[in-house]
């Protein structure tokens, strides 16, 4: 982004980045809104510590059932 902040685009104006705050490291993901090139963040998102990351790549092959149940 034009602050040099490294993400991920995951699609309709979402994100995914590496962030510190207060001393911790978090995966954000986060929606943002506005014109391109001039994407604030939005309220709507999560913040994930490293422990909640790594219990969440353990669950992707569980999550990817959940999503063919339902037919997706």
């Amino acid at each position: 982004n034009t602050e040099g902040e490294k993400y991920v685009d995951l699609g309709k104006k979402k994100r995914a980045a590496v962030r510190s705050f207060k001393g911790q490291i978090f995966v954000d993901i986060r929606e943002f809104y506005g014109a391109d090139g001039e994407e604030k963040p939005g309220k709507k998102g999560i913040s994930l510590a490293f422990e909640q990351w790594e219990a969440l790549k353990r669950s992707v092959n569980t999550i990817d059932s959940l999503f063919a149940e339902q037919g997706k």
